[in-house]
């Protein structure tokens, strides 16, 4: 077609077929561009890259180990939870034990004292009944002394006399409530 346009007669040049001194020059300007693409701009390029492929695969990486630690924090967490939770469980039983205890010993000691308290108004009431049983046998003693003074018409007033008389009057007393049997044995002693 160069043929065909040059026999033709035209020095003119057609705009759609190239030169090739231009077809040269371009091909070698594309491969200078090629080699420094090649060598220096893609290796960068590259570099950048594999930088920005290393932070976000080491931040990935940074998540999850902070993830893994977290999750293992939390299992500590729960694990000393849980510990805790049986520490005061424990520590509430011990609490009620001791509760129990000292509920135990406070009414055992009200117990002791409630007896104690018993046996004090007992042996007070015992020696209480002693001193009205002797004061009761010392006027009863007058007394009879006094009615059979008044019966045989003498006078009973000699101590030693009044003494033996109202002891052996007492002692047949308590003989005949002995033999009349310990009810009314108690009876006449009380009275």
């Amino acid at each position: 077609m160069y043929a065909i346009l040059a026999a033709e007669g035209g020095t003119e040049h057609n705009p759609i077929i190239p030169l090739w001194q231009e077809i040269v020059i371009g091909s070698i300007a594309f491969a200078i561009l090629c080699f420094m693409l090649m060598k220096y701009v893609f290796p960068r390029m590259e570099q950048t890259f594999q930088a920005r492929v290393d932070a976000i695969e080491g931040g990935i990486k940074r998540a999850e180990a902070a993830q893994a630690e977290a999750n293992q924090l939390l299992e500590q967490y729960r694990a000393q939870l849980a510990e805790a939770r049986t520490d005061a469980a424990k520590i509430r039983d011990d609490a009620r034990a001791d509760a129990e205890g000292i509920r135990q010993d406070v009414l055992a000691k009200a117990r002791e004292e409630s007896d104690r308290i018993i046996a004090a108004g007992k042996e007070q009431l015992a020696a209480e009944r002693s001193t009205i049983v002797r004061e009761l046998r010392t006027e009863v003693g007058t007394i009879a002394v006094d009615l059979a003074g008044r019966i045989v018409g003498e006078s009973l007033a000699d101590e030693a006399r009044r003494k033996g008389t109202v002891e052996r009057f007492l002692a047949d007393l308590e003989s005949v409530g002995a033999g009349n049997g310990s009810a009314n044995g108690s009876a006449v002693r009380a009275s």
